[in-house]
């Protein structure tokens, strides 16, 4: 028989699930696909197994898998949270249609975070192979785009975009200069210094900037 002064205290974490890591959910989830961000820029794709996610976060493997069931999940994990960067950078400036700011934030995005690029390229080459990951980034691009249209086609309205081209067609073309930033910046720092990142977005903002009406002469 226990003795009464034996027994031990109810435990407040009743009925959580065997070997739940301690701490935030949400927190160390965000923790795991740093660590994944860090493994993919450092050491490439192929070598970001959930071991070295494991050992780069300072936890076991264990607890990687509690979070992320496979690689593949992890992977797809870490696209889905790089996406969420570029929804951020779009719900900011939404409201305003602020298309300058959201230049800028994408170059600043692109040239100043060295994790950036080597992660989101070495997704880009696997997706091709990876079915599953393809359908996610075709999805968010998808998503960024549409928003990137919506902001541009409000811009038209509002006179301070171009309207003699589609909008659509204008975030793609403003879409795809921001990926050539992104690929060539890590190769050519120089070409991205400060001043030559500002001169870049007064270019690009010249490029949708409604044409200036042509001058009415005397009629002869």
């Amino acid at each position: 028989m226990t003795h009464p002064n034996n027994r031990n205290p109810p435990s407040t974490t009743a009925g959580a699930p065997r070997g739940r890591p301690a701490g935030d959910h949400t927190a160390k989830r965000v923790e795991l696909l740093r660590a994944a961000t860090s493994v993919i820029a450092e050491n490439g794709y192929a070598n970001a197994s959930l071991r070295a996610v494991a050992q780069k976060a300072g936890c076991t493997t264990g607890a990687v898998t509690y979070y992320f069931a496979s690689r593949q999940e992890l992977v797809i994990a870490v696209a889905e949270h790089h996406f969420d960067s570029f929804d951020a950078m779009l719900a900011d400036v939404r409201d305003q249609t602020d298309i300058r700011t959201l230049v800028e934030r994408w170059l600043s995005h692109t040239t100043d975070d060295p994790e950036f690029w080597p992660v989101m390229s070495q997704l880009l080459v696997h997706a091709r192979y990876a079915p599953t990951l393809a359908r996610v980034i075709e999805r968010r691009y998808t998503h960024f785009r549409t928003v990137y249209t919506e902001l541009l086609a409000t811009g038209q309205e509002q006179g301070t975009v171009r309207d003699d081209i589609p909008a659509d067609l204008l975030a793609d073309q403003l879409a795809a200069m921001g990926d050539g930033w992104m690929i060539m910046a890590p190769f050519e720092p120089a070409r991205f210094s400060p001043s030559r990142i500002r001169a870049l977005v007064e270019a690009a903002l010249t490029l949708i900037t409604p044409p200036p009406c042509p001058a009415h002469g005397p009629q002869p």
